[in-house]
């Protein structure tokens, strides 16, 4: 987060309430919570990613565009693109690139900006590319840094996932009322996968929280247990980047 603050240093600047409520209601893409919201069913956010610091380079090339619509038409409900360029490879124009692609399609997918944001005007900047998400990673921020980057995106008619760990975390996403809250099974220190994060923490949310299980799920039994824990939504990236076949995960990670 340091890394991120000091690369937006030299151009982040203060916005206006006039400026984020300006792109409220505009977007032609549907809402992100909204459409993970499906009773009955486990949706998934399907991740765009070139490379992650905890595995390296997974597909350096890929087009982001291309990749995001293979993940639409084999039925993901909603689209994740990476715009942090130095650990991920992304950047901001890919977002804005996918957003105008989705738009073209019968049913659009919402997209959510994810970075590590640390400053309202990235939340600027992601609805100006069309983002209907952003992300708030809980463990990098401080509860003062939090509000007016939530705040920010409820301005512009943005949802919000807060991202946690654990159950420390997760108390003090509850401080903003959060509606969306996703448990990254990730060890942001030793980079091991750890199924059990999501299994521990996701029954201590409540009920009206729509529930994500984040990171290390590669099977339909990785995704079995996820919503058996309780979770709700999927967000993947690696195992879909990575297969030749994203419909078919879809549908396994699904039960079909």
């Amino acid at each position: 987060m340091d890394a991120k603050r000091r690369e937006i240093a030299p151009f982040a600047r203060p916005v206006t309430e006039a400026e984020l409520a300006a792109f409220a209601g505009r977007s032609s893409l549907p809402g992100f919570r909204q459409s993970l919201h499906v009773p009955g069913r486990l949706t998934v956010i399907a991740e765009v990613k070139r490379a992650s610091p905890s595995v390296g380079m997974i597909r350096a090339e890929v087009d982001a565009v291309a990749q995001a619509r293979l993940y639409a038409e084999a039925g993901a409900e909603c689209l994740s693109v990476l715009t942090e360029s130095t650990y991920f490879k992304g950047q901001l124009q890919d977002l804005v690139e996918v957003v105008q692609d989705q738009a073209k399609l019968p049913v659009p997918r919402p997209c959510i900006r994810k970075d590590f944001m640390v400053h309202p005007y990235q939340v600027l900047e992601a609805a100006q590319a069309g983002a209907r998400c952003i992300l708030i990673i809980v463990r990098g921020l401080t509860d003062d840094e939090i509000r007016p980057i939530h705040a920010a995106a409820k301005l512009a008619g943005m949802d919000t996932l807060f991202e946690v760990h654990d159950e420390a975390e997760l108390e003090r996403a509850l401080r903003h009322d959060p509606d969306m809250v996703g448990v990254n099974n990730r060890n942001l220190s030793t980079f091991q996968i750890d199924l059990s994060f999501a299994e521990r923490v996701i029954p201590q949310m409540p009920a009206h929280i729509l529930k994500v299980a984040e990171s290390g799920i590669k099977t339909a039994e990785d995704a079995a247990r996820m919503r058996f824990a309780g979770a709700q939504a999927l967000l993947v990236g690696e195992s879909l980047m990575r297969v030749e076949n994203p419909a078919a995960l879809l549908q396994a990670f699904r039960g079909r």
